[in-house]
């Protein structure tokens, strides 16, 4: 069977199942169990398979990613993340567009402290959304900015996704934690930059209204309560890896740790909401994995069918082609 075959029978499924709404995880578990039975050799190929899938999920560079999932958990669900938005509240005042930012602002804390786009999206969702909606704000100005900034989450650090590419690429996990920093901050930035021109030149996307004179003295107040103590979160997470003091592994565990002892001291950490925030990360984190063994089991079924070596050659052989034309 040529590559190119191979290539469309592995992927038409692959995609056709995904797009009939089947988790990810499952697709490709479907596909590389019937893929690997008929072109690996039959139950020695799904055997192999099996391997390959515990070799895959058994990496030490892994563990971050359940870690970042209970600092996200924990922030929810302790209602430190509440807390957080009600003080950027008191920031914005009666700035056109007030609703829109404090939703970039948020999922932009949100992804520095937990690094859990679903967390953002349900909490931005349902704080702002029916707020927005009262106020007459248009879709693309209500949903658009929760929806953007809460995407920073695989951005900006702690990233479970970076992890995740990080180990299929085998790539430094430390670096990727870094070199994400900037890009999410600059699309955080163009988010801001966008909704202020967009507001100015169509008002009637974001109408302004009254809201209640909030004290400098409360804002500060407010400020020193709920945000200056998460700066001791972030360090514990970028600041350990960029000082070189921690692996990213370390990392996730001292994050983890200070967002629980956070909770803690503020009287939020019971035995219901530590017992759900174990449970919900622990069921995040399953389908996680799901989705890397997948990935990385469905990337070695590729390379032992053929695909990548002759896509290889043929990319090889076209570019042999356009130098000879253009000499």
């Amino acid at each position: 069977m040529e590559w190119y075959v191979t290539l469309i029978v592995v992927l038409v499924p692959l995609f056709g199942l995904m797009m009939m709404g089947l988790p990810v995880a499952f697709a490709f578990l479907a596909v590389n169990l019937v893929g690997s039975y008929l072109l690996m050799g039959g139950f020695s190929g799904i055997e192999q398979l099996v391997l390959n899938t515990v070799g895959s999920v058994t990496s030490f560079t892994l563990i971050p990613i359940a870690l970042f999932m209970i600092m996200g958990e924990a922030m929810f669900r302790s209602g430190i993340a509440i807390d957080l938005m009600d003080t950027l509240d008191k920031w914005f005042g009666k700035l056109r567009g007030r609703l829109a930012l404090m939703a970039v602002g948020g999922g932009v804390l949100f992804s520095t402290l937990t690094g859990n786009s679903m967390g953002s999206v349900a909490l931005l969702g349902s704080s702002l959304t029916p707020q927005m909606e009262k106020r007459g704000y248009a879709k693309s100005m209500s949903l658009g900015p929760i929806l953007g900034s809460s995407g920073l989450a695989i951005m900006i650090p702690p990233s479970s996704l970076a992890v995740v590419l990080g180990v299929i690429g085998d790539i430094s996990i430390g670096r990727i934690l870094i070199g994400i920093i900037v890009p999410g901050l600059l699309m955080a930035l163009l988010y801001v930059l966008y909704i202020l021109v967009r507001c100015r030149l169509q008002p009637h996307l974001a109408p302004t209204f009254d809201v209640p004179r909030v004290p400098m003295a409360v804002k500060l107040r407010a400020t020193a309560l709920n945000i200056v103590p998460l700066s001791v979160i972030v360090f514990s997470v970028v600041g350990v890896i960029f000082l070189g003091l921690a692996t990213p592994s370390e990392a996730a565990a001292t994050g983890a740790f200070a967002t629980l002892l956070l909770a803690a001291l503020r009287g939020r950490l019971t035995h219901r909401v530590f017992g759900d925030t174990i449970f919900s990360s622990a069921g995040i984190s399953v389908m996680v994995l799901l989705i890397v063994s997948g990935a990385v089991t469905f990337s070695q079924l590729l390379a032992f069918t053929g695909p990548p070596t002759g896509w290889s050659t043929l990319s090889s052989a076209s570019t042999s082609r356009t130098r000879r034309s253009c000499s």
